[in-house]
């Protein structure tokens, strides 16, 4: 099995590029279910330890089955398939220019288990990605925190289900990375005991916390991502990102077309836009770097008790 290895402003994002699992022609949310539920080792052989770590996204590229898209990807962490992954997005287009499918200046059509994307390349190396539709479904949502009271926040889709709190929880700081961890976790746990969940009854797995810059001139606000699996995210997430653009288009602070710099817990910027749909919900617009930084070919030794990764660590 060979990948293809990048980092999006931190970010690893490991591509399968050959050798993965015939998962069949069907919808990319069917076929995602089949990776989950028929090849889930080849999802922990790719993220999990030996070979990965917690902060690894794998995706796995794929015919697409959308009529006039050009690639179709599935999306995978440390825990899960994910609906929708943008920083993973943006390394897919620096592996696809890396292979010299994708130029600079193409536009690509990307079938997603969550729907189809669109993603350039552009001549400074930076790729822009429009997301799905994405909204706010709820807002003022509170729960309970042992040792914080009652904390405030909304539920919104960005290709992920997120709970996006602002100005509350530890300092967002490279030096607090533990105490925003058990922070988050616990607002995810506290969410699943509330009965707090998005669309069809969809688990809420990502927590978004916000706080204001750095530096002003450098971006608009800093944040820190858990994901689902409980890592964090070393990018400003472009899911999460697009989760919170929905809330800022609800609330009538960031106007259409204008453009929001959103800073990772790295203090590494994203940069954003919107435009609203028929329907209310927005449409983002998310612009960030990556680089290639590796190739692999995966060896299983049938006899090694670890192939296929480490688990309950």
């Amino acid at each position: 099995m060979k990948l293809i290895e990048s980092h999006t402003i931190g970010e690893p994002t490991r591509i399968i590029i050959s050798g993965g699992p015939d998962l069949g022609t069907g919808p990319l949310s069917e076929r995602a279910r089949l990776l989950r539920e028929q090849h889930d080792r080849i999802r922990r052989a790719i993220c999990l330890e030996p070979r990965g770590h917690d902060a690894v996204v794998g995706g796995l590229l794929c015919e697409p089955h959308e009529p006039g898209c050009d690639f179709g990807i599935i999306f995978f962490n440390n825990a899960t398939t994910l609906g929708m992954c943008i920083h993973g997005t943006i390394g897919l287009m620096v592996t696809l220019a890396h292979l010299g499918r994708v130029r600079p200046g193409d536009k690509c059509r990307i079938d997603t288990p969550v729907g189809v994307v669109d993603a350039s390349l552009h001549i400074d190396g930076k790729v822009s990605v429009t997301n799905v539709p994405c909204y706010r479904l709820k807002a003022g949502v509170t729960v309970e925190l042992p040792g914080w009271g009652k904390i405030r926040g909304d539920v919104a889709w960005g290709g992920n289900w997120f709970f996006l709190i602002d100005g509350q929880g530890p300092e967002i700081s490279e030096n607090n990375i533990p105490a925003l961890c058990d922070f988050s976790s616990k607002v995810c746990e506290a969410l699943k005991q509330a009965g707090v969940t998005g669309d069809d009854g969809s688990e809420v797995d990502h927590v978004e916390l916000f706080a204001k810059p750095t530096t002003p001139t450098h971006s608009d606000s800093r944040n820190f991502v858990l994901c689902s699996g409980g890592a964090y995210d070393r990018s400003p997430c472009g899911t999460g990102f697009s989760a919170k653009l929905a809330c800022l288009a609800a609330d009538d602070k960031l106007a259409p077309g204008a453009v929001w710099r959103q800073a990772s817990i790295l203090d590494q910027v994203f940069e954003g836009t919107y435009e609203i749909l028929k329907d209310g919900k927005i449409l983002p617009h998310i612009t960030g770097q990556a680089w290639v930084n590796g190739e692999t070919n995966l060896i299983f030794h049938a006899d090694d008790p670890f192939q296929f990764g480490l688990q309950g660590l």
